[in-house]
């Protein structure tokens, strides 16, 4: 009788397709940002990201007078394009004979590594926006009205809030919170729970506490097209999606399964975000 050795089990093409797939679904913060595939195969490993500032309004202008014009100003950021891995070690015992499926197992625990690493990356890169609200108190409605306005809007747009789990008590107490329960069918961005003021209620624990006030991250998820481009507020970068490479150690019996992805999280476009911050412990209004 053939016994069944674990390179008929470990097959790291499938593996990476498999963690490719959960990446997606376990990623919080990223699923807004536009995904750039265009360093794949190109040489080099930085890439220069522009942002344009606003020409201003159009002017009026006299017959036969001439308009006068108008530079167009850019900033440029420079992101270099790194390296996450994880890796696993499975022994032939654990593979053949172990509790449960440790394949599987495997690829869920590749799989969060990866996705908590692209999702702290995100944060990050949400948390240098220029533009911030600071409220007097904690998290509520009226505080979160407050921070939106920075935006300066002429039509309301939606929007996402990451807010730290322990705010939610506070939010969900608030009066003009609709719980996503309410509206079910219409709930686009993963783990969100609910919404306020027009703007989509998502709970992470990478929001940071900075000074007794929780940064959260208003994002625009949608923009005004005749008013805004369409650059999206993060871009993530890749050179390489998700590659797994096994390595067979055969003195030990033991086998190595590495899952790496090459890419960077930038601020694409910070016109985008507004950093609210809330007291940690004052109760809103």
């Amino acid at each position: 009788m053939a016994m069944t050795s674990i390179q008929d089990l470990v097959n790291p093409k499938v593996m990476a397709d498999m963690i490719s797939a959960k990446i997606e679904k376990k990623i919080v913060v990223a699923p807004f940002a536009k995904v750039d595939d265009t360093l794949v195969g190109v040489a080099g490993d930085t890439i220069v990201v522009p942002q344009y500032s606003y020409i201003g309004d159009a002017s009026d202008v006299a017959e036969g007078d001439a308009v006068e014009t108008t530079t167009l100003v850019t900033t440029t950021t420079e992101a270099t394009i790194k390296k996450a891995m994880k890796a696993v070690e499975l022994s032939d015992e654990a593979v053949l004979s172990g509790y449960g499926n440790p394949i599987g197992e495997t690829n869920n625990q590749l799989a969060a590594a990866i996705a908590a690493k692209v999702d702290n990356d995100a944060m990050e890169a949400l948390q240098t926006a220029t533009t911030s609200y600071e409220a007097d108190g904690a998290i509520s409605y009226d505080n979160i009205i407050d921070a939106i306005d920075k935006f300066g809007e002429e039509t309301n747009c939606q929007k996402v809030i990451f807010v730290h789990p322990s705010q939610l008590t506070q939010l969900r107490h608030d009066e003009d919170f609709i719980s996503a329960e309410k509206y079910t069918g219409d709930v686009i961005l993963s783990g969100e729970i609910g919404m306020i003021a027009n703007t989509r209620i998502v709970p992470s624990k990478k929001v940071p506490l900075v000074d007794g006030k929780y940064v959260c991250p208003i994002v625009k998820i949608e923009n005004d097209a005749e008013t805004e481009d369409e650059t999206p507020a993060l871009t993530i970068y890749l050179k390489r999606d998700t590659n797994v490479e096994m390595e067979r150690q055969t003195l030990r019996r033991v086998t190595d399964i590495s899952v790496d992805k090459f890419y960077t999280v930038v601020l694409s476009n910070a016109g985008k975000v507004v950093l609210a911050k809330f007291d940690k412990d004052a109760i809103g209004g």
